[in-house]
């Protein structure tokens, strides 16, 4: 969990300085209109490095540390100990980037809009380990990752289209679409036996740890 513990402990210092520095908040926000108008792109990265406020913080980290932990794991079994940290951190900055794409292309000349916080990339999290576990019931020792994963994107949906609070639904809803896209796609083309391993226990309901190789 060595890149998982870097990801937390950066993004911990960074929000925690950033929340007595508004001034910097500002530079690092997550501000569509200001990376289309002045080429800003940096914000689609850095707006996942600062929080809200400490409880905001506390969940995407706690959450981040329960499936990041876990999505290192599976990296590093797909590509070995060092390249598996690299690629899980490339996987990490990569959902962060995606899951703003959206908001970017629906808010890109509104100067009100902003954003913050990992909940896009932290959202994408659970999707490697549900290729290896697709139904074994993990939470609660009754709900398969599978089903974790589709209902927090419906509900993600379901809760941007309600709209009314304060909360990015949309950047979790991409978040998570985009990554089980990027590890389908990393899973297909570099580690094929997982991918067809994941296909055979999804729809044949297999609960087992065993990687099924083609």
């Amino acid at each position: 969990m060595l890149i998982t513990y870097l990801i937390i402990g950066v993004t911990v210092a960074v929000s925690l300085y950033a929340m007595n520095n508004p001034q910097l908040v500002n530079q690092l926000l997550f501000v569509p209109a200001a990376i289309k108008e002045r080429g800003e792109t940096y914000r689609f990265v850095s707006g996942g490095f600062i929080h809200a406020d400490f409880m905001h913080l506390a969940f995407n980290m706690y959450t981040l540390y329960i499936f990041g932990g876990e999505a290192e794991s599976s990296f590093q079994v797909m590509f070995g100990p060092t390249f598996g940290g690299v690629a899980y951190l490339l996987f990490y900055v990569a959902l962060i980037i995606l899951a703003g794409i959206p908001d970017y292309m629906k808010h890109q000349d509104n100067y009100g809009y902003r954003a913050l916080g990992a909940s896009g990339a932290v959202s994408g999290m659970i999707w490697p380990l549900t290729f290896f576990i697709p139904w074994t019931p993990i939470f609660w020792g009754i709900i398969p990752p599978i089903v974790w994963g589709v209902g927090y994107m419906l509900y993600s949906s379901y809760a941007d289209k309600r709209g009314g609070d304060n909360i990015g639904h949309s950047a979790h809803l991409w978040g998570s679409v985009f990554g089980f896209l990027l590890f389908a796609v990393l899973t297909f083309f570099l580690y094929n036996d997982l991918f067809t391993s994941f296909l055979y226990k999804l729809t044949t309901f297999d609960t087992s740890f065993t990687l099924y190789v083609s």
